[in-house]
């Protein structure tokens, strides 16, 4: 038997409708097995001797109206194996549920709090569920940020005890995904790194560079010294010849955007997102 040992959290925020897991193991690519969400219906994190259905027949029952703790009761109640299984569900009201059978390897256990739950096993010790319910209650922020916060904090306080592999990050939220028409918000993995976490947190931070939400104070019109800087920039790396014109400058810009993968942090034409704006002038 190949056991998950890992340590997680689910969650839900209730601003956004947003539902997310977070999760950390040594196993390789676990984002493959424990973390499930689906948008307006609920998130699974499912762990130790993995009962890889949990995921999708959790959110099955959680899409039929079940609570979290009547779908963690479904789920176990029909499982011979359930004493090796560890579980957490959210539902898409915040209520949380987890379960941890008596069989999973030492330490194994779990917590729930308003919005969110937290587990783990073959943990160095409780320490790593306490920290990563207490961070994600005290953190700020969106939830993606929150769910990282408190798996950084987890794996500080100890976290598996045979070490470090591999780490996800889901997140889900209607309409939330690329071009708006799925509700995948973020959906990252680090399948096998010697500080998975930290290369998790990476990767988020290219991932909201790339995708994240333009707010209204971060548009500059791209005339005066912006007009000059992204010329500059365009030229240097070979978007632009010395003495185009102005559309000529915009369409450079264009090309260079949809080239690097910003199209979603696109503007009206003649206007930059700030953070578009600091790539094309550092990039080399």
């Amino acid at each position: 038997m190949r056991f998950v040992a890992t340590f997680s959290i689910i969650a839900f925020d209730p601003e956004t409708g947003a539902l997310g897991v977070a999760v950390q193991s040594r196993f390789l690519a676990v984002g493959s097995v424990v973390p499930w969400a689906r948008a307006g219906v609920g998130a699974v994190a499912t762990q130790a001797l993995a009962n890889f259905n949990y995921g999708p027949r959790g959110l099955q029952l959680l899409s039929r109206g079940k609570t979290a703790a009547e779908t963690v009761e479904a789920l176990i109640s029909a499982d011979e194996e359930r004493e090796h299984r560890q579980l957490g569900v959210v539902d898409a009201a915040g209520r949380a549920a987890n379960f941890t059978g008596g069989e999973c390897f030492e330490w194994a256990g779990g917590v729930t709090g308003e919005h969110y739950a937290a587990q783990g096993n073959i943990l160095v010790g409780w320490e790593t569920v306490e920290a990563l319910a207490k961070t994600f209650e005290d953190s700020p922020g969106d939830l993606a940020g929150r769910l990282l916060a408190a798996l950084e904090t987890g794996q500080a306080a100890g976290g598996d005890s045979r070490g470090k592999q591999s780490a996800a990050l889901l997140v889900v939220r209607e309409g939330g995904g690329y071009g708006g028409d799925n509700d995948r918000v973020v959906d990252l993995r680090v399948d096998d790194h010697p500080e998975p976490i930290r290369e998790l947190l990476r990767i988020r931070d290219l991932h909201t560079l790339n995708f994240g939400e333009t707010k209204s104070d971060d548009v500059v019109a791209v005339d005066g010294d912006v007009k000059r800087e992204v010329a500059v920039a365009l030229g240097r790396l070979g978007y632009l010849e010395d003495g185009a014109n102005n559309e000529a400058l915009l369409d450079a810009l264009s090309a260079f955007i949809r080239t690097e993968n910003f199209e979603e942090r696109e503007q009206e034409r003649g206007y930059l997102d700030r953070a578009v704006l600091e790539f094309i002038k550092d990039k080399r």
